[in-house]
């Protein structure tokens, strides 16, 4: 795995297992801690990564250093994900919800901002709809339950065809845990321009994708296990929040975003379109990604 320049591994127990994150430890990154509580005295910023073959925290790693000189950055690898552990199980929605407050709720101090990506981000949502003393704010990316207003993923040829048992294994380890596999679903999933993904992004998502037990997360989300209609919580939501949305998200395009924002104008203060990029503006545009999240962070601050 790829981890930036000061930051190293580290990691909580949850329920269902050790769930790695990143964080800075050394330099060029402030480092001093209070002499009374032997903590760092900078406020926490959380980043949390979407799915997809190979997902992991790196998908924030060209961003989350930016912030480092001024907050405290965790930056986990989900369970089933990255470095952290993977249970052999079949995903539900619950399992999400459930390790996201377990590990807000082992790094917490105050109420936190998150920063999360696409169906993660969806998962935030009812984290903070049961649990919105954990945050401060939120600033998602492509926030989608992929089954919203009716326009439901389950239903694509492709996660019809995982559902077949043996066949899931055997697409898995041929046509997504491959070289080829990784550029092809990058390409029509998450960018808006394949010149922009290089060698090392489809590398780090290989090894994620090619860790022991990895097909099993992957494959809960191909299915479709982990889809929901975000549309039926997003009213309930008090924390505030911000939302980014590529124009050429697969599956998911801004209308679709721009009518969940609707839901609940009192909590969703700002809604972003970009133009020509894709599902994970944080790999595709980090420089833009970096500007938007500071941007959002000074404006819902004020807000909260």
């Amino acid at each position: 795995m790829y981890i930036p320049l000061g930051f190293d591994q580290r990691s909580i127990v949850t329920s269902l297992g050790r769930m790695v994150y990143y964080t800075a430890v050394g330099e060029p990154w402030p480092i001093a801690t209070d002499p009374a509580s032997g903590e760092s005295p900078l406020p926490t910023l959380v980043f949390l990564h979407g799915f997809g073959g190979g997902s992991s925290a790196y998908e924030w790693s060209k961003v989350y250093p930016a912030f480092a000189s001024d907050y405290r950055i965790l930056a986990p690898d989900l369970i089933g994900w990255g470095r952290s552990e993977h249970p052999q199980r079949d995903y539900q929605i619950d399992d999400y919800t459930t390790t996201i407050a377990e590990f807000l709720e082992q790094t917490y101090r105050e109420p936190v901002p998150v920063v999360a990506s696409s169906l993660t981000a969806a998962f935030v949502i009812r984290v903070a709809i049961a649990r919105p003393e954990l945050f401060k704010s939120l600033i998602l990316t492509t926030p989608a339950g992929l089954s919203d207003f009716g326009e439901d993923y389950r239903g694509s040829f492709f996660a019809q065809l995982v559902k077949t048992p043996l066949l899931d294994r055997f697409l898995y380890s041929s046509a997504i845990a491959t070289p080829g596999g990784i550029r092809s679903f990058l390409e029509t999933r998450q960018f808006a321009r394949p010149n922009r993904i290089d060698d090392e992004i489809v590398d780090a998502y290989l090894r994620s994708a090619q860790q022991p037990n990895a097909e099993y997360a992957a494959l809960s989300f191909v299915r479709g296990d982990l889809c929901f209609d975000l549309s039926a919580y997003i009213h309930q939501l008090a924390v505030p929040t911000a939302i980014i949305w590529g124009r050429q998200s697969q599956f998911t395009g801004p209308e679709i975003g721009e009518r969940l924002a609707s839901l609940n104008p009192q909590a969703i203060r700002y809604f972003q379109r970009l133009e020509e990029v894709g599902l994970t503006p944080q790999l595709e545009v980090p420089a833009i990604a970096i500007g938007l999240i500071r941007r959002f962070l000074s404006l819902l601050d004020s807000a909260a």
